[in-house]
């Protein structure tokens, strides 16, 4: 038997016949073993187009996985724009602290009965308190508002680029793509770190203009060993920030 330049051989089914006492084919035998290999043989047309079938879907699927993951990959990256945004509107503020009352003496209604009565309590102590607590402030929104697993993936592959670039430090060529590698690195490595302030900007810079008008009030008086409230606060913002980081396992 042929079919669709198939050729299917089947074995003749065969019955003994006590009239003629030979074995005779058995007709309604092979009738039935033809259904079943019909019936088979459509069935593995199925399956195989089935499969055909779930491989294009499959298909399908790993492509917008694929487009997924790259417009995931691109918004965890984060953007400039939103940073650009919020600094100018800073500034802006900034710039009309004097010129707009209601912004200063809302920032001075909030602060002075807090981060005010501790630096009338105690200057330098109270000043410590208060950075203490704006850098640990600013190290849960670094944690929690960026994307940490990306940042460490980044610093990561930047360790393993300076290891190499120490072992082809005599191969210019090499040395010169592993720096253009690593020079590539730095815009998304700036974009995630720096999403933080899109949620810290704005309050710090009214932090700072409040700083600077209770410390110009006060006649600019000195903290430990002399220190500047602006030096003092970078000193031991930088001192905090490291032990919080460190703790909490911040990039």
């Amino acid at each position: 038997m042929e079919n669709n330049n198939e050729k299917m051989t089947i074995e003749i089914p065969k019955k003994f016949n006590p009239a003629t006492q030979k074995y005779e084919p058995d007709l309604e035998a092979l009738e039935k073993k033809v259904e079943e290999m019909k019936k088979e043989k459509n069935h593995s047309k199925e399956v195989e187009t089935r499969k055909k079938e779930i491989e294009v879907q499959e298909e399908k699927i790993k492509e917008a996985e694929k487009k997924h993951s790259e417009s995931k990959n691109k918004k965890a990256e984060g953007s400039f724009t939103l940073i650009i945004i919020i600094m100018i509107v800073s500034l802006i503020i900034a710039s009309l602290w004097e010129k707009t009352p209601a912004i200063k003496n809302s920032v001075h209604a909030v602060l002075n009965p807090s981060a005010g009565f501790l630096l009338d309590w105690n200057l330098s102590i109270g000043m410590l308190i208060v950075v203490f607590i704006i850098t640990l402030l600013t190290t849960i929104v670094q944690k929690y508002g960026t994307n940490q697993e990306a940042l460490k993936e980044l610093k990561k592959e930047q360790k393993e680029i300076s290891k190499q670039m120490k072992e082809f430090k005599n191969h210019p060529e090499k040395l010169m793509e592993l720096q253009k590698k690593q020079f590539k690195l730095i815009p998304k490595q700036m974009k995630l770190s720096m999403r933080a302030i899109a949620y810290t900007g704005i309050p710090f810079i009214l932090f700072f203009r409040w700083f600077s008008d209770y410390f110009l009030e006060a006649g600019n008086p000195k903290l430990w060993l002399g220190m500047s409230w602006f030096l003092f606060y970078i000193l031991f913002a930088i001192i905090f920030g490291a032990i919080l980081r460190k703790w909490w396992d911040v990039v």
